[in-house]
């Protein structure tokens, strides 16, 4: 180029572009663009927008903004290109203004640019900027193109408008691993683990080719519904297509391995990658402490010697110190947060504080940090102190930390029952009924509690007393008989766990309808006897359930790996790995 001068012609310029652009050479692209200037050439459409897209590829938006805007003509690709450059970078308002003014000056969009503009529909107005852009598609006859019906029904996964999604779905003309994809992430995305999993299956019979990501969606999926046994078939399916071991594959099966139950075979698998992102640490740090390994988590973390820690890391260690009672440790790290400043403790941080003192029964502490915090103490923090209080008996403080939660969330029912179940500690069954006369007004009803079980494909649900299951005589004959077995041994129910004023004889009753009992009966009669029962709970464990589970491990001999909305409970001969601390 320095040779030639002003004879270099277009095919030389087309070249060196594309050169740069392979390369990601910011630089020498830059000088490509000044020689052009310099010798006076006039490139054409095509040329220019070869440099927007070379910039836009190197990172300089900057740049390629101003291309675009000194063209004297500028074709749909030059539009297309820069708003996607803009969604790209995160920088949505933009892409979507760009988006605007090529609609103002009568430049229709293709299927590329609808499908690029509709990744900038994120954020409080998305959805409102989506359905907009959805009706444009519609009248422009797009709405059906497999790119464009991939980005909508993504948008409106995202969105939560999941129905919509499935909707342009079904209407796809065809259908490839791209918005395949997308609908199983999106279900998976918004908690839909059941109906993700189903949907998986039913495409994967139809013949649809799947991707790393496909199977990290699914993963996903599988995490929350803690189905191992899918999983382990994902992991080898993977194995068995040889499809490319890409980092976030990787992190999805150490995820999918922890909430699983298994964080040995997570650790297993991080320690095989051979390169690892702050995400993998993470999401290792995170099994560890759901598992109640604080030690564990203490120790990787200080081994993350060459990746630097983010915020979430730091929940991760300091939530896995409060799950393991760890005070000291776990003090320790925030101070470190404080006085490094490369991460900057957030309202969550706090939050993490507050969480670990109060289960260690440091209560006062904990109500005084909240009180000298930096922020205001958000619904989440109080309601930390509040399940403190309960678990710790702590009636007045527990009855002040209600009232700031009647103030800011007075529809949420949790609030109401901490407060309930500490009264009824407390034995204030009058106290009690106020309670409940409360949530009566104010129309609040509370998530009923639920536990599940996956055997042979197939998910069983129990609700506590549950008459619906097609078994419920057997499974409550052996409820009764694992009852008596173990009463043998020297289990004594709590009936402190009953929140109800009722005599003894008819809170066992109660007692032994609860749904963690009854998925675990279910287990011990559907299961071999070297199996593990796994079960999943939505809400905390009581403590009633929990003595439960270790005295039928330790007189059936049997494994029991309990996952509530908190923690793994892996419980072994009468013992769980949480040390009766969660």
């Amino acid at each position: 180029m320095a040779v030639l001068g002003p004879e270099v012609c277009f095919h030389g310029y087309d070249s060196l572009i594309t050169q740069c652009m392979g390369l990601g050479a910011l630089r020498e692209g830059q000088r490509v663009h000044a020689h052009m200037i310099k010798t006076h050439y006039h490139p054409n459409v095509y040329l220019e927008t070869r440099l927007l897209i070379m910039y836009v590829k190197c990172g300089s938006l900057r740049d390629a903004r101003m291309v675009l805007d000194v063209m004297p003509r500028r074709s749909i690709v030059s539009w297309t290109a820069m708003i996607s450059g803009y969604s790209q970078s995160g920088l949505h308002f933009e892409g979507l203004d760009l988006f605007l003014q090529m609609l103002k000056i009568g430049m229709k969009p293709n299927e590329y640019t609808f499908a690029t503009v509709l990744t900038s529909c994120t954020g409080p107005f998305g959805l409102e900027n989506g359905i907009q852009i959805h009706s444009l598609a519609l009248k422009s006859n797009f709405d059906t193109h497999i790119f464009v019906g991939s980005s909508l029904l993504d948008m409106y996964a995202k969105s939560g408008k999941i129905h919509e999604a499935h909707r342009i779905f079904d209407m796809l003309p065809e259908r490839d691993v791209v918005s395949g994809t997308a609908i199983i992430s999106g279900y998976a995305q918004l908690g839909l683990d059941e109906e993700a999993l189903d949907l998986f299956r039913k495409l994967f019979n139809d013949g649809m080719e799947c991707n790393y990501v496909t199977f990290a969606s699914l993963l996903t999926a599988l995490s929350g519904l803690a189905a191992l046994n899918y999983g382990r078939q994902v992991h080898g399916l993977v194995v068995r297509r040889e499809v490319p071991f890409y980092v976030v594959l990787q992190n999805s099966l150490i995820d999918m391995y922890s909430k699983c139950g298994n964080v040995a075979y997570s650790r297993r698998i991080f320690d095989s990658m051979p390169e690892r992102t702050t995400i993998s640490w993470n999401a290792m740090l995170v099994g560890y402490g759901k598992h109640g390994l604080g030690h564990e988590v203490v120790k990787l973390f200080k081994s993350m010697n060459m990746v630097k820690p983010d915020g979430v890391t730091y929940m991760a260690v300091l939530t896995g110190c409060s799950h393991s009672g760890l005070v000291d440790e776990g003090l320790d790290i925030f101070e470190s947060m404080l006085d490094e400043k490369s991460v900057k403790p957030d309202i969550e941080h706090y939050g993490c504080v507050v969480d670990l003192l109060g289960r260690a029964g440091r209560i006062e502490k904990a109500f005084n940090f909240i009180l000298d915090m930096p922020f205001e103490p958000t619904p989440a923090i109080w309601g930390s102190l509040l399940s403190a209080c309960r678990l710790h008996a702590n009636v007045h403080i527990g009855e002040f930390v209600f009232q700031r939660l009647l103030d800011l969330e007075p529809e949420n029912a949790g609030s109401y029952v901490i407060l309930s179940n500490i009264y009824a500690n407390a034995g204030r069954w009058e106290d009690v009924l106020k309670v409940r006369q409360l949530m009566k007004e104010k129309t609040v009803t509370k998530e009923p509690g639920r536990s599940w079980i996956d055997l042979d494909k197939t998910v069983h649900t129990f609700h506590s007393g549950d008459r619906t299951h097609p078994q419920k005589e057997e499974i409550n004959a052996k409820v009764m008989e694992l009852f008596v077995k173990i009463k043998e041994a020297g289990y004594v129910p709590d009936l402190s766990c009953v929140l109800h004023d009722v005599d003894d004889e008819q809170k066992e009753r109660i007692l032994l309808g609860h749904s963690e009992k009854l998925a675990i009966a279910f287990g011990m009669m559907h299961t071999s006897y070297n199996g593990t029962i796994r079960i999943v709970k939505n809400l905390r464990i009581c403590v009633d359930c929990h003595n439960f589970a270790k005295f039928v491990s330790k007189v059936c001999g049997r494994e029991l790996s309990l996952r509530d909305k908190n923690r793994f409970h892996l419980v072994v001969g009468g013992s769980c790995s949480c040390g009766d601390y969660w």
